[in-house]
């Protein structure tokens, strides 16, 4: 019971920050309550048994509050966006773009729809959010979570309304849209990063992958096998015709190549990135220097209309022990060691796991509105309350430091990773 109310105490003063953008004293009251009820002891994180449990607010004053009250959300993520910051945010900071599927029966809750859902690998009727999240240190804390529209919802404006979608918002936008929404929204609340990262879901879009450069971000992204490359040294010529009308644009001198095939003859080597529970994480990598097949299309002989190349990036390939075999783009530097550039693209997994207790501990899908804002301010209470965990988690590793001279992230790594309950 006394590590109860620690927790609860920490929390009141923990959340004067997001309280600060809360104007009304009811609001103030009832989202510390929301947020204990999310962190709180109970298998179910929906309104109605966390009002029963905490007996200090009702179910239609913690409804109300989280469904249909009139507050703005923004300084509440612009606090939480701070609060990230100051744990773990800097250069060598990760800002992870990936999405997280919620299955959910019927048709009638915001964005729900037969879709694939990459964290069940195949369709399923479901929500998909598009999260992100600051990591560093394998400390990872989540930012953002926007709620994806699929187009049997944007091609029906009666559907949006009815589930109060706002009307800036009833506009059709692919995930890596969506996404490159979210991080211009970090990078203007002054957030610290180093690098980008995505799977294959956004790292196969090019217009993602330029909207980064154009941005001047670092990025390391997954790939497909198929995506085209050209040798780092291709150039672009101008070929004299033999017969017919002269030739009005340049070409490239060699052909574009699967990544697969382009990496297929490199020499590839152990690599290890960092320690796991079971010892340290090995896989075996390629790395060359590549132009993407990304740039404007032009005609090429008989070839038909072909992707020009693009920006020179680094072409990596990873194989695993499994026998699974990924592929990879990044825009590091070109003296960028291999060893770095595989710890980069294997930071991602951090993202998961920070999914995985958002929803078995904190009931991120455990909502049972239907509306737009409901499900996001749902979103955003569990997100706050993962970082409150966060940070006693690592006041906690901070102090194991000073007693025992350890690194603090190593020590929040070993004790809390996959159990986010025992600090609370």
């Amino acid at each position: 019971m006394a590590v109860d109310e620690s927790w609860r105490t920490d929390l009141e003063q923990w959340l004067a920050p997001f309280l600060a953008g809360l104007s009304h004293p009811a609001r103030r009251k009832m989202c510390p309550q929301y947020i204990a009820g999310l962190i709180g002891p109970g298998d179910r994180k929906s309104v109605q048994p966390m009002a029963a449990r905490g007996g200090e607010a009702g179910y239609d004053q913690l409804h109300h509050f989280v469904a249909a009250g009139i507050w703005d959300s923004a300084p509440l993520e612009a606090a939480l966006l701070n609060e990230a910051d100051r744990l773990v945010g800097g250069t060598g900071a990760f800002l992870v773009i990936d999405d997280t599927a919620m299955p959910k029966k019927g048709r009638h809750s915001v964005g729900v729809a037969p879709q694939y859902a990459s964290s069940l690998g195949k369709n399923a009727n479901c929500q998909t959010l598009v999260s992100v999240t600051l990591a560093s240190r394998e400390v990872p804390v989540m930012v953002g979570l926007r709620l994806f529209l699929p187009e049997s919802w944007t091609s029906n404006p009666e559907r949006m309304a009815k589930a109060k979608v706002p009307a800036d918002r009833q506009v059709a936008l692919t995930k890596p849209e969506i996404a490159i929404e979210e991080i211009d929204r970090v990078r203007m609340a002054g957030v610290r990063f180093g690098c980008v990262l995505a799977d294959a879901g956004y790292g196969m879009s090019a217009p993602f992958r330029q909207a980064l450069s154009e941005r001047g971000l670092s990025w390391a992204v997954g790939i497909p096998y198929r995506q085209k490359v050209y040798a780092a040294d291709v150039a672009m010529i101008f070929p004299v015709s033999g017969h017919g009308r002269p030739r009005q644009h340049h070409i490239p001198d060699s052909q574009s190549v699967a990544a697969e095939t382009l990496l297929a003859e490199q020499p590839w080597r152990s690599v290890s990135w960092r320690r796991g529970t079971k010892g340290r994480l090995t896989a075996r990598f390629a790395a060359l220097r590549v132009r993407v097949a990304d740039g404007p299309t032009q005609r090429i002989r008989d070839m038909g209309n072909q992707h020009l190349p693009g920006e020179e990036v680094w072409l990596v390939g990873e194989h695993r022990s499994t026998g699974e075999r990924k592929y990879y783009l990044s825009n590091l530097p070109p003296d960028t060691p291999i060893k770095t550039l595989a710890g980069a693209i294997k930071a991602r997994w951090i993202c998961e796991q920070a999914h995985q207790q958002l929803k078995e501990e904190l009931g991120l899908d455990h909502f049972e509105g239907r509306s737009w804002t409901g499900l996001h301010r749902h979103a955003l209470m569990t997100m706050i309350a993962y970082a409150f965990l966060q940070s006693r988690r690592l006041t906690a590793a901070g102090r194991k430091k000073k007693s025992r001279g350890t690194s603090a992230a190593a020590d929040y790594a070993r004790r809390s990773a996959g159990d986010p309950q025992h600090l609370r």
